[in-house]
Parts: C-alpha cells; structure tokens; sequence
C-alpha cells in the first residue's frame, strides 16, 4: 500500500521550469525568496489558478501572508510580474502574468552575448585588412579602423564592403576606404545590399562618362596574314 502511494505522489505531475529563469535569476536582481514566489505563481498559473492570494501562496511558502503580500508589490514594482485585467465573456477578471520576468532574462542574455559578438565580428574585420594590405597593420591604420567603428559608427559590414570596393578598384589604401565609407553615409548607404548596388551604380556612370577614346581599346594596326 505505502509503494502504491509512493508511486502515486510521484506521478502526481511536474512543473516546467525555463533553464533560462534558473541560471539566470540571480544576475538579474531576485533573491531566493522573490524565486520561489514566483515559481509558486507559474505552478498556480499551470493549475488554471492565475491569481492566487497571498494567503493561498503563504499555504506553500515558509513566510507570513503579509510578507507574501509585501513581495508581490515590490515584484510588480520592480517589473518581474504584471497584473492584467481578463474578460471572459462578459466576466472580468484579475490575473497575473510573467512575462515581464522572462523580457528581463532575455535582455540580461542578449546583452552579454551582444558585446562578445561585436568583438569578434572587429576581430574578423582587422585580419580582413591584414589579409588584402598583405601585411600587419601599422598603428596608425589600427587606430583609423577604431575611429570608424567606435565614432563615426560604421557597421563592420559596411568597412568590410568598403575594403572590398577598394580591392576591386584597386586602391587599396586607407584614405580610400575612407572616402568609399563618407561617399556612402552621405548618399544614405547603409546596408550591404545597398552599398552593392549604388558601387554598380557608380561604375556604370563612369563608364558612361569615359571619354570615347578610352571607350574602345587601341591595337597596333598589324596584318597578320601578311607577315611571312
């Protein structure tokens, strides 16, 4: 009998709980206790109960009805849980929600992934340089690539599509580059896709302006068939 009752409370059900929302909760500012609470307001919101009562979340917890009462507010207060208002046909009716908690988590997530792939995207984009200067970069040219992404705020990409422009012009030099790069935020160039186009754009009207004896090249005036 007591197995059978074993086995019972075991399959009595389970809460899902986000990874997320335990590795995370710390950093973003709850205690242990503010945790548990909400983690008791998840279980009531699975069970079809979203709003409990302090007193009815006092029942599972190891803290007073008012201590409950005092944590919700500055849970509300400091935006990890919201209040909605519901209607259920012509019934309305109070719930929480915690989809604040989980906006923080993801902005606490994004935020530090964010910085690490700037860095390396930076990272890419100076041996990109290294790669077509055929050579380390000088101190002087490091500091101009900074200047480009840290104050005028240039996109990675866009320097990237700069360089590559350079390449194909085969000017390959700083001064250049940052030309392309002033030449573009002028004309409102701000994606690669637009950079390609107003670059084809670009050589289009040069070859449209060239003049007509640069048009066509010139041979030497030579008959092969009469050299014997």
């Amino acid at each position: 009998m007591e197995h059978a009752q074993a086995v019972t409370l075991i399959q009595y059900g389970h809460s899902s709980i986000p990874k997320l929302l335990l590795d995370f909760y710390a950093k973003i500012g709850l205690k242990e206790t503010e945790m548990m609470l909400l983690l008791h307001i998840n279980r009531f919101i699975d069970d079809n109960q979203p709003f409990p009562t302090p007193a009815e979340l006092a029942e599972r917890m190891s803290i007073s009805e008012g201590d409950c009462s005092d944590l919700l507010r500055e849970l509300i207060k400091n935006n990890f849980l919201e209040m909605k208002q519901e209607q259920d046909e012509h019934v309305m009716y109070e719930t929480y929600s915690l989809g604040p908690l989980y906006e923080q988590i993801v902005r606490e997530v994004f935020t530090k992934s964010e910085p690490q792939e700037e860095a390396n995207a930076d990272g890419r984009l100076f041996d990109m340089f290294e790669q077509e200067f055929a050579r380390p970069l000088s101190p002087m040219e490091c500091e101009t690539i900074t200047v480009w992404l840290d104050q005028d705020h240039y996109h990675p990409e866009m320097v990237e599509m700069a360089l590559r422009e350079a390449v194909l012009s085969g000017k390959v030099n700083m001064r250049y580059i940052d030309r392309i790069l002033h030449e573009w935020k002028k004309n409102g160039v701000r994606s690669s896709k637009d950079a390609k186009s107003y670059s084809e754009k670009f050589r289009r009207y040069q070859r449209a302006n060239r003049p007509a004896d640069e048009q066509v090249p010139k041979y030497p005036n030579i008959n092969w068939l009469d050299e014997s």
